[in-house]
């Protein structure tokens, strides 16, 4: 893990609108789509915590109400707690964990480039930040990412991957089939993995 007493933060965009998992989108945002029964964007979270970062700020746009609300009573939900009607409630035991959102309305239509400066003044002093996208979850080794981007001093840095293959593949001898590799690895190339570091200077290049 890495020494995050600078308070590196991690910036989630979390404002589309999912289209192609419309069954689940038009009733909540594509981030808090469960997986194994938390949102997709608890789960991104989860992997930014592991590696020492847990100052968030969430890019909110269709059906950012949702989100609002999942954080805003997030201790609650996660906790033991006594009611009294006439004085309300104490939370016991709260299993909560140690983070801090800030949950930002950055607009319904808005792009990539114009979230992103929409949370500027939110990033504060900072001299980098994370960025990814609200469904993007991964074993990206952000340490690693981190690291890199400080050694290389430039302004943006993204984790590239080599994506598995869309169908198996036989692998023939002679004439005849040796083996069947279900999805390999591609060999054709890198792409990016969504996940980001930025300079906050890089902002001034978007249009």
């Amino acid at each position: 893990m890495i020494d995050n007493s600078r308070g590196t933060k991690a910036v989630i965009l979390a404002g589309g609108r999912g289209s192609r998992l419309s069954e689940e989108t038009d009733a909540k945002p594509k981030p808090m789509v469960e997986i194994g029964g938390r949102p997709i964007l608890w789960h991104i979270m989860k992997i930014y915590a592991q590696h020492g970062i847990s100052d968030f700020i969430i890019c909110l746009g269709y059906k950012g109400e949702k989100i609002k609300d999942y954080f805003y009573n997030y201790n609650l939900y996660s906790s033991d707690l006594t009611v009294d009607l006439r004085t309300g409630a104490t939370i016991h035991q709260s299993a909560a964990e140690d983070w801090r959102v800030t949950l930002v309305e950055t607009g319904l239509e808005t792009q990539t480039g114009g979230r992103l400066k929409k949370i500027r003044k939110y990033l504060g002093n900072d001299e980098m930040f994370c960025m990814t996208y609200g469904d993007a979850v991964a074993d990206i080794d952000i340490t690693a990412e981190l690291g890199f981007h400080r050694a290389h001093g430039k302004l943006a840095t993204v984790a590239a991957v080599q994506p598995l293959a869309r169908f198996g593949a036989l692998h023939i001898v002679g004439d005849a089939v040796d083996r069947f590799e279900e999805k390999p690895v591609e060999q054709s190339g890198l792409i990016s993995g969504g996940f980001f570091v930025l300079n906050p200077n890089a902002l001034d290049l978007i249009g």
